[in-house]
């Protein structure tokens, strides 16, 4: 893996400062800001592979600068917030967060979620651009999928759904570990049903390729698709 550049965004000085010193011992890069309207002229100015970004901040809120960032940007988002409640961790993966982590935290585990996300990205810039099986297209670098040439819409949890099930073809995976790829490990526990609501919805989407993506009784789910 290539050295990455980290943007840890907090308005608690010796925090940011205590993170940076965990990632810069790993080898890595980073920028350091102090509220949410430092971010978006780092971002174009600079190339940055993740951001830590705190949720109580004093300008512009952790939430606000997320959707900010999503209107231009797919960089990978880690939320921090001091916060534990549902509501909190919801809001943050609804509007584009990553992954989400409640103050106190151990920088350990932080950087070890920071790795677990870098290699998620580097292991889909690995593969080809194009995924196609039949006339079903998966465009990686444009994050859309095309069934005959037409676009199906998809929101962004039902795409990287989809994504990680074709890159793993035929492995079947549980409701929890699809939940914990895709939702992130502190989204709430017990809510699986939302995975099975979004396997249903995407084989609507897919019309007849639809039945490539099948369930396997009493574990859960696996992609089986014609490459013909």
């Amino acid at each position: 893996m290539s050295k990455k550049t980290i943007l840890v965004v907090d308005d608690e000085k010796e925090l940011v400062e205590l993170v940076s010193s965990y990632l810069i011992k790993e080898g890595m890069d980073v920028i350091k800001a102090y509220d949410g309207h430092e971010i978006i002229p780092i971002l174009q100015r600079e190339k940055v592979d993740l951001i830590v970004l705190d949720v109580m901040m004093p300008t512009i809120d952790g939430f606000t600068a997320c959707e900010m960032i999503r209107k231009k940007w797919t960089v990978p988002i880690i939320m921090l917030t001091a916060k534990g409640g549902e509501m909190d961790r919801v809001q943050g993966l609804k509007i584009g967060a990553d992954d989400y982590v409640v103050k106190p935290f151990s920088p350990k585990e932080l950087v070890a979620r920071i790795e677990a996300q870098l290699r998620r990205i580097e292991l889909v810039t690995m593969k080809p651009s194009i995924i196609r099986y039949g006339e079903l297209e998966l465009d990686l670098d444009g994050r859309s999928v095309n069934v005959r040439g037409s676009q199906v819409v998809l929101t962004r949890k039902e795409y990287d759904l989809l994504l990680y099930l074709i890159q793993h073809e035929k492995q079947v995976f549980s409701r929890e570990q699809i939940h914990d790829y895709v939702w992130g490990m502190d989204y709430e526990k017990g809510t699986f049903r939302t995975v099975d609501t979004h396997i249903k919805t995407l084989r609507i989407k897919l019309g007849e390729y639809g039945k490539w993506i099948k369930t396997v009784w009493g574990v859960g789910y696996k992609f089986e698709g014609d490459h013909g």
